[in-house]
């Protein structure tokens, strides 16, 4: 893979640029999908210009937006163009090609002894969608938040507490000229979520032990943002040791973090029951989800996402976990 200067006419219209080439078939929408908390991410926007982020670097803030470059063969992407706007800027494009998947193997996975012990969905699925990469961020903060607001509470309850908060408590990104989309916003720094009074934790929706966690964990905001430094598999250990960040939070952070390939969340209300349904046809539980996918260990993220991409949807029976609103008790 290799990194490029942009066209003329993308650098004159950023403070930075550059065009970051995959070495096979790619997919940024697929590849970044990951990281959008819903449609209504303030700190993301897709359109058909592009992806749009803004996010905090340790020089300051930084609106990037991502283009896809067509490449040749079956309308996949042979690269992304990427423009930088604002003091963090040049951090920003440091972190593209890792953004990109640029570290993500799947040599191991696509080899012909490993891939035969796959099970058919997941080899198909694998066919028919060579150009996912997975993403490496390496902004724990960033990550880590947003996934602490997600614990024990409906996707829906999370997302809007997490928007509620943004616009509350973020900043607006560094200007990008007419293009910009309206609204994009920045994560609150540590120090900005560590200010955030407590009945505004609850007009978002979010309970003591969620907001606590945060503030637990922000606290020691610096020494977080090294754990990027050391493999997902550390890392993960290491962010549990934090009161309130189980095994389910450390997973979903070092699989966006770290592109990890193998984390996978246990504790999660459908994840067990959805693969033992695609696997064998029944329900199961957590230890029952790691026994099967035991075979595959180090390459057990990447067969979860197959499965997803595979298009299987589990039978649903019973209800569905309710959505409590104490915001106004």
């Amino acid at each position: 893979m290799t990194i490029a200067d942009a066209p003329a006419r993308l650098a004159s219209a950023a403070d930075a640029s550059l065009r970051w080439h995959a070495d096979g078939p790619y997919s940024l929408r697929q590849t970044l999908g990951t990281l959008l908390r819903g449609t209504g991410d303030p700190s993301f926007s897709s359109r058909p210009d592009g992806f749009w982020m803004a996010f905090t670097t340790p020089d300051g803030p930084v609106t990037l937006r991502l283009t896809a470059v067509a490449g040749s063969g079956a309308g996949l992407d042979g690269g992304v163009d990427a423009q930088a706007w604002g003091p963090g800027s040049a951090a920003g494009l440091a972190g593209v090609p890792g953004l990109l998947g640029a570290r993500d193997d799947w040599t191991a996975f696509d080899g012909p002894a490993f891939h035969a012990t796959l099970p058919r969905m997941v080899r198909e699925a694998r066919r028919r969608n060579p150009a996912l990469r997975l993403p490496s961020t390496g902004r724990m903060v960033d990550c880590l938040v947003p996934t602490i607001l997600e614990q024990k509470v409906t996707v829906i309850e999370a997302r809007r507490g997490y928007r509620y908060l943004m616009d509350r408590f973020g900043s607006p990104a560094p200007a990008a000229g007419r293009a910009a989309p309206e609204g994009l916003r920045i994560q609150p720094t540590p120090e900005q979520w560590l200010r955030i009074p407590s009945w505004e934790w609850h007009q978002a929706g979010v309970g003591p032990q969620r907001s606590a966690t945060v503030m637990r964990a922000l606290r020691s905001a610096v020494a977080l943002e090294r754990l990027a430094a050391l493999p997902a598999s550390e890392a993960a250990v290491k962010l549990q040791v934090i009161p309130g960040v189980g095994v389910w939070t450390a997973a979903e952070v070092v699989q966006r973090t770290h592109g990890c390939p193998d984390s996978i969340a246990v504790g999660d209300y459908h994840l067990a029951a959805y693969v033992g349904a695609a696997l064998t046809g029944r329900r199961t539980d957590d230890a029952g989800m790691l026994e099967l996918l035991q075979p595959w260990a180090g390459q057990r993220q990447r067969v979860v996402r197959m499965i997803y991409l595979s298009g299987f949807r589990k039978p649903t029976f019973g209800p569905r976990m309710t959505i409590q609103d104490h915001r106004r008790h």
